[in-house]
């Protein structure tokens, strides 16, 4: 609950107040398996995105879209647009396996093969201390302003919030910490609660 990677796209509308409209896909229930789905989602998989026509999967790719179309959240200048893009893809492509690691054995989805945790779990203190070690004197990871490389990174830390990871990581909580007591982050929150009909407590 709560847990979709749809919201940090949605997060991303919100920052930049763009407006947009929510087209929900019963994932459990297997709208997601349908044909017409895998028609824009070859992974059947959740967020996508249609922007005049364009169809867009993946949500690094989804963020820095629509950081380069509209122009919020990203830099004015090519090297910074680079640096939010790398650290959208880092995010991504590097850190968050390693959490979804962890993640799957907590929660019950590997056997309990304890091997397979302290693998993942190694892995991840790695890249958290290579983030540890970036966040140091910055107040954002990608850029001096918020972008959303931020979203697509504190959106991965957030799978993490209860893991030990954050109590041996001060600089990346209280990183994850300053983008998620973003308004915008807050009315996703609430907006997510609404939609599904659930208590905003059920989404931390």
């Amino acid at each position: 609950m709560g847990e979709t990677k749809d919201m940090r796209i949605q997060w991303a509308l919100e920052e930049m107040g763009l407006p947009y409209r929510v087209r929900g896909w019963d994932y459990s229930g297997g709208e997601c398996d349908t044909s017409a789905f895998a028609a824009i989602s070859p992974f059947g998989q959740i967020p996508v995105i249609e922007h005049d026509g364009l169809v867009v999967i993946e949500t690094a790719a989804i963020l820095i879209h629509l950081a380069e179309t509209s122009g919020g959240l990203t830099p004015a200048d090519p090297d910074g647009r680079e640096h939010v893009r790398q650290w959208c893809v880092a995010a991504m492509a590097t850190v968050s396996p390693a959490i979804g690691g962890v993640a799957m054995f907590d929660a019950g989805l590997t056997g309990g093969d304890r091997a397979a945790r302290d693998f993942w779990l190694g892995l991840a203190r790695r890249w958290f201390g290579g983030l540890e070690r970036w966040l140091e004197g910055r107040e954002w990871i990608a850029a001096k302003a918020f972008t959303v490389a931020d979203i697509a990174l504190a959106g991965v830390l957030r799978e993490a919030r209860d893991m030990e990871l954050m109590d041996e990581h001060r600089a990346v909580r209280a990183y994850m910490d300053r983008a998620l007591a973003r308004p915008a982050w807050r009315r996703t929150r609430e907006l997510t609660a609404e939609r599904m009909s659930v208590d905003l407590s059920a989404i931390a």
